[in-house]
């Protein structure tokens, strides 16, 4: 059944007047990302031709997707709003909250019980507003949107930095905040700056044991981790053409760690061949309609260097399986390297765990690749000495692979099946001894990487890797296992080599399902009760934050100077803190846990500058908050990567910090920064960075004449008595600054309804 198809329809007939309008004004043949973007602009044909990475645009996207932990947040602002229902269609997918421990029906059962509070909080809000709900248990946000709600040329917005994952299916999908999933569906434009572009030529065909995570994996070596910010990554060319549809969805996926606004790909029979297999033909027959608009001009494709701002070329017949990592998602290693490298630095070889899924790889075709390569090891006689972890996308996908046999593979050689859920990839893993914090290293399937993100043990060492090379190294338990040139060990004392996996792109028999956790909402859902009771500590309703108080803000205390990478999971970390994302107080309890302190190496533990001892970094902050006192973080390069979590945002906001300061920053958090009315500034100098002393107090001059383009003025008080002056940038449009203004952008929003 095809969702939403009218909207769909709707689009394609506006794209040849919006196209055209289009292409009069910028007066050249158009790739497939401006042909979107220009057909979803706010006031419809366009009147102007934007400027890639300065024009602010007005964007109307089709819809909104939300996974449980970030909509908690975003549809407590909604409820603010107003509004009676969504503007745009709208779902909520809950994936986050579910533990992974003993076993699918084990770990839903209780995450059901555990968070029931919040489930039953997200159905009702979803039922009184119009809004689609899946439930626990229903699958991966990504991989349910994909299989029901991606379309080609759509534009959708997600409160999850891999919404990108509909890129597979030619849409521009974009992570963001809470905020601005509310300002969508209570039915206000959204605004984006006019993303650069880089250009991706795929030739050659992917062969052997290549796949296409190593596409991004490769791509992610070359643009590193801040690479992509700002910029939509367009894939093209024959390579392109060859690679399934959920393979496509994998490269968009992790082109989140490049710091991608998106990634996307023009539409072709790949992408028709899915959407038929998921019982989408309108859609499928919808876009062949239109085919020549859901993708680039020819013109783009023969001479991209004309058309992209930056353009990599990569030969998939040349490339070979890789694993990026350990605590970066860039760290690019061929799997003919790794041994090297791993006993070079120290990386320990013996491999403990082997987990394939999460919303990058979960597909029925990832399944079915890796599940070659187990069959193989069980028919070949070999021992897994690695443990193995598997958490489907959905639960299509999950009783597909049951009904053919992938499962029962899979159990054969020992590996637990997980729920339909994120589960490890995003902390909820209940690793046994992992409190033991033991260095040891695991391979998985997953987009990231960092430090303690999948079981809380800063010296677990985890290698992002494609399904098929996750079973095989955990078949191996050696991270420097090759298994295009190496040889095992079986039980009878024989050398076997693996051979390169194979897999059906879809279901031969077709997909197939029972119950696959939708909920429609209501009709009218005008007397449907959303209740929060005051006594919860998951749920708490919103109070509005203070408006700026028309002056310069004196006397800030430094309240961190955060060293090195300081992403999202640093900034508000996720695992068991999952639990409080409905409750800003209590999870304000994590904020800034996991950053690194410049001047003592240590995390949570900064100096109090009213007591002069050293404290955690929430309970420092709260004493100035206690006093009323102001403060400031001041931090490194791409700061706020990873997460489109806002509660990065909502934490420091809540407890009094007014300004961050940056040597730069990651795209969301620096906009979720703008939507809840804080300061975030960068260094005009970045070597002004050296400067920022432990007990300086700082003043923030200027904001009495806040205006675009204007630097700001900051006036370091260092405690021996000097000063300094340093100048700080922002990208603040005149609406942003509005947003300063009024304590937020959902204060104007409510102003406005109100």
């Amino acid at each position: 059944m095809a969702f939403d198809i009218e909207m769909i329809k709707k689009v394609y007939s506006q794209y040849d007047e919006r196209i055209a309008a289009a292409r009069k004004l910028v007066n050249k043949p158009l790739t497939l990302s401006e042909k979107i973007l220009y057909a979803h602009l706010w006031a419809g044909n366009a009147t102007e031709a934007y400027e890639r990475g300065t024009s602010y645009v007005d964007f109307a996207p089709d819809r909104v997707a939300m996974q449980d932990a970030t909509a908690q947040m975003a549809l407590l602002q909604f409820m603010q709003a107003g509004r009676p229902k969504v503007a745009v269609p709208s779902t909520v997918h809950c994936d986050h909250l579910i533990q992974a421990r003993d076993g699918a029906e084990q770990d839903l059962t209780r995450a059901k019980n555990e968070s029931s509070e919040v489930f039953n909080f997200l159905s009702s809000v979803s039922n009184k507003y119009g809004i689609g709900f899946w439930k626990p248990g229903a699958g991966i946000i990504h991989q349910v949107v994909l299989e029901n709600y991606a379309f080609p040329g759509g534009l959708m917005i997600g409160t999850d930095s891999h919404t990108v994952n509909a890129g597979g299916l030619g849409m521009i999908a974009i992570g963001v905040g809470g905020a601005d999933a509310c300002d969508v569906m209570a039915g206000l434009p959204w605004e984006l700056k006019f993303p650069k572009l880089i250009g991706v030529k795929l030739t050659g065909k992917l062969s052997g044991w290549a796949s296409p995570k190593d596409v991004i994996l490769k791509v992610a070596g070359i643009l590193t981790v801040k690479g992509g910010t700002g910029a939509i990554v367009e894939y093209f060319g024959e390579g392109a053409e060859s690679l399934s549809c959920t393979g496509k969805g994998t490269i968009c996926n992790m082109g989140a760690e490049i710091g991608a606004t998106t990634s996307t790909f023009g539409y072709d029979e790949s992408m028709e061949r899915y959407l038929r297999a998921t019982d989408r033909n309108e859609v499928a027959d919808a876009a062949n309609a239109i085919k020549g608009h859901l993708t680039a001009d020819a013109e783009v494709y023969a001479n991209p260097e004309q058309y992209f701002d930056q353009l990599i070329e990569i030969n998939l017949s040349e490339l070979e399986p890789s694993l990026n990592g350990p605590f970066t998602p860039d760290l690019y290693t061929p799997v003919s390297r790794m041994r090297e490298e791993a006993e070079k630095n120290g990386w320990p070889l013996t491999v403990e765990w082997g987990l394939i899924g999460s919303c990058t790889n979960s597909s029925y075709e990832d399944l079915s690749r890796a599940a070659s390569i187990a069959k193989q090891a069980i028919d070949k006689g070999l021992v897994t000495k690695a443990e193995f972890g598997i958490n489907p996308g959905s639960e299509q996908v999950r009783y597909t692979a049951d009904r053919d046999g992938l499962l029962k593979t899979f159990e054969d050689l020992n590996a637990t099946i997980f729920t339909n859920a994120c589960g490890p990839c995003i902390g909820m893993w209940d690793r046994k001894d992992a409190d033991k914090q033991e260095k040891n290293t695991i391979v998985h399937s997953f987009n990231r990487n960092f430090a303690k993100r999948a079981d809380g043990n800063p010296n677990t060492y985890a290698f992002v890797t494609s399904p098929e090379m996750v079973a095989a190294i955990a078949i191996s338990g050696n991270l420097g296992f090759n298994p295009v040139t190496d040889t095992l060990t079986n039980k009878n004392g024989e050398q076997v080599k693996l051979d390169p996996p194979v897999g059906d792109e879809l279901p031969t028999k077709g997909f197939a399902v029972e119950d696959a956790g939708y909920q429609a909402p209501a009709a009218d859902g005008s007397n449907v009760v959303v209740d929060v009771a005051p006594t919860s500590d998951r749920l708490q309703l919103l109070e509005p934050f203070a408006a700026w108080e028309g002056t310069d803000l004196k006397g800030l205390k430094l309240l961190i100077k955060a060293k090195g990478k300081c992403t999202t999971d640093h900034i508000s970390m996720a695992g068991p803190w999952l639990k409080y994302r409905g409750h800003l107080d209590n999870i304000s309890n994590n904020m800034l846990i996991g950053a690194v302190n410049y001047f003592n190496d240590n995390t949570d533990d900064v100096k109090n500058q009213l007591t002069g001892t050293y404290g955690a970094v929430p309970a420092t902050q709260r004493a100035y908050k206690a006093a009323g006192i102001g403060s400031i973080v001041v931090g490194d390069e791409n700061y706020g990567e990873g997460s489109s979590r806002e509660h990065a945002a909502m934490e420091p906001r809540h407890l009094g910090v007014r300004a961050v300061l940056v040597k730069s920053f990651a795209r969301i958090h620096e906009t979720n920064l703008k939507k809840q009315g804080m300061l975030g500034l960068t260094f005009a100098n970045k070597d002004d960075y050296n400067k920022i002393l432990e007990d300086d107090t700082i003043d923030i001059v200027g904001l009495t004449s806040f205006a675009p383009g204007t630097p700001l003025t900051l006036v370091l008080h260092h405690a021996d008595g000097t000063k300094e002056e340093i100048l700080a940038n922002h990208t603040y449009n005149k609406q942003q600054i509005e947003w300063f203004k009024a304590g937020g952008a959902l204060n104007i929003i409510r102003k406005n309804q109100g």
